[in-house]
């Protein structure tokens, strides 16, 4: 049992550090911090990359709004696949419910039963068009981060049956100098700090913009400027909009009271630069 644990061992190691060195690689592609998920046989698959819709990408595809999510992959002989969805289509409604970005899109495949059908709406060559897709079981362990994806293959090796769990780690926005999570799909937690939606402030870096402005973890961040915010992606893209704007007012709910705090930039041209758009796998 001794050697088989440390077979096995060696082996997810070995799988884990494949991402990172594939990442080292991509030297042309900007990334943000994001997720990085080990799951293993089972839970819903639809077989697609996807990236977030820019500003920028929503003018060159002709959508009328900035949101959904663009796919960058479709797997061989996926539901995806088997659907027609391609390389390159904009995903705008999953079952009904209009797509903000990828993140939401891999929550609710992941939340459909398998076997279950999915009228998948995506905007191509300017019109958007329905397709449907048979939700499928994942087969083997798959190793997702914003790098991409990794599927390892099934091996013969003696392993121990130990949990892999699931890492999450929360979208830290570089401008303002937080780490949060949004609240979007979190109803109790939202009642809890007496929002209806918003991000959840759960770190805040020493000598930052949002530090200096008083802005707390804990703290449930609802608006930037002018602009209402649900999600880390939103607050990115409200700082963006402010320009050469330096100082500005958010609101932050705080012991279930609003509260407007002053912040102040004092070096933004970097961070905006490390933005970018966020990958999910689904």
């Amino acid at each position: 049992m001794r050697i088989s644990l440390g077979i096995g061992m060696a082996f997810l190691a070995a799988s884990l550090a494949a991402p990172a060195a594939w990442a080292q690689a991509t030297t042309s592609r900007q990334r943000t911090a994001g997720r990085i998920i080990v799951q293993r046989d089972g839970g819903s698959y639809l077989g697609i990359g996807v990236v977030d819709v820019t500003s920028e990408r929503a003018k060159a595809l002709n959508l009328k709004e900035e949101r959904g999510a663009e796919v960058s992959s479709v797997r061989e002989d996926s539901p995806a696949s088997k659907a027609g969805i391609k390389e390159g289509d904009v995903v705008l409604e999953y079952n009904g419910q209009p797509l903000q970005g990828g993140e939401q899109l891999t929550r609710l495949v992941r939340e459909t039963p398998v076997g279950r059908q999915a009228k998948i709406v995506v905007w191509r060559n300017g019109a958007s068009q329905t397709l449907t897709a048979t939700i499928e079981e994942q087969k083997g362990t798959v190793l997702r981060s914003d790098g991409g994806t990794v599927v390892l293959p099934n091996i013969r090796i003696p392993m121990p049956q130990i949990e892999i769990p699931r890492f999450q780690l929360t979208y830290q926005n570089p401008i303002l100098g937080i780490e949060g999570e949004s609240l979007g799909s979190q109803e109790q937690l939202a009642e809890f700090f007496g929002v209806k939606e918003g991000v959840l402030v759960k770190v805040v870096r020493k000598s930052s913009a949002a530090e200096k402005a008083g802005i707390k973890a804990g703290d449930v961040l609802t608006k930037v400027d002018d602009s209402k915010v649900t999600t880390t992606q939103e607050i990115t893209r409200a700082l963006r909009n402010l320009g050469s704007k330096k100082t500005f007012t958010v609101i932050v709910v705080r012991n279930k009271k609003e509260m407007p705090l002053t912040v102040t930039m004092e070096d933004r041209g970097g961070a905006i630069r490390a933005a970018g758009a966020r990958r999910a796998e689904c």
